[in-house]
């Protein structure tokens, strides 16, 4: 159902299951479709209250019809995630489409969201089916093992999949490392099993120097 043309284009086949996307960021469809705006990423009562609660925007339309439709943001890069049955844990803004077997919502993630700018929550998606992720340059997929736990800048994170333990530390940077000042207050350390995507980039974030 998802395809890339390029690295930067999603084409997903439309057989009149709903597909989720990121308002905005249809450039071309063929076909008869039927476009709705959606109140946020979340489901449910529960979502729009969180959403609310923590300032965490995802405005989302859902598309129906027959057809192909083609998505894009931004030029970024497009990553295809397989879901199982399991869960992916998303920043809002890098989560582009969901097909329609996937449920999406939000959950609680402590300092790492707060460190973003982007609430205290990051968004879900779990179930059977195909994600559409973005990232600023090629993603790269890091395995975390019960032998190799790894630490992420927070600017540079996207999401991650798996069975995953998140701690938070502050005041300790990549930066303060090589002696440099400035950069992010916090790192993220993953232990389990399970994947990490990240960016070559870092996103501004409104920790600064705290």
């Amino acid at each position: 159902m998802f395809r890339l043309q390029g690295s930067k284009v999603l084409a997903v086949d439309v057989t009149g299951d709903a597909v989720k996307a990121k308002n905005g960021s249809m450039v071309a469809y063929d076909g008869q479709m039927a476009f709705k705006k959606l109140s946020g990423g979340g489901e449910g009562l529960r979502g729009m209250v969180t959403r609310r609660l923590t300032g965490e925007q995802m405005t989302v339309m859902e598309v129906r019809g027959q057809g192909t439709c083609w998505f894009a943001d931004r030029a970024s890069e497009i990553n295809l995630v397989q879901l199982q049955g399991d869960t992916l844990y998303v920043e809002s803004s890098n989560l582009l489409a969901t097909d329609a077997g996937l449920r999406t919502g939000t959950t609680f993630t402590g300092l790492r969201g707060a460190s973003q700018g982007n609430g205290l929550f990051t968004t879900t998606v779990e179930g059977h089916g195909q994600a559409a992720i973005t990232s600023d340059g090629p993603a790269v997929v890091l395995r975390v093992s019960p032998q190799y736990p790894l630490s992420v800048d927070p600017g540079a994170y996207v999401a991650h999949q798996g069975n995953l333990r998140q701690s938070f530390q502050s005041g300790v940077t990549f930066r303060t490392f090589l002696g440099e000042g400035g950069g992010e207050a916090f790192r993220i350390r993953f232990e389990g099993d399970g994947l990490v995507y990240v960016q070559p980039s870092e996103r501004n974030t409104i920790a600064g120097d705290v």
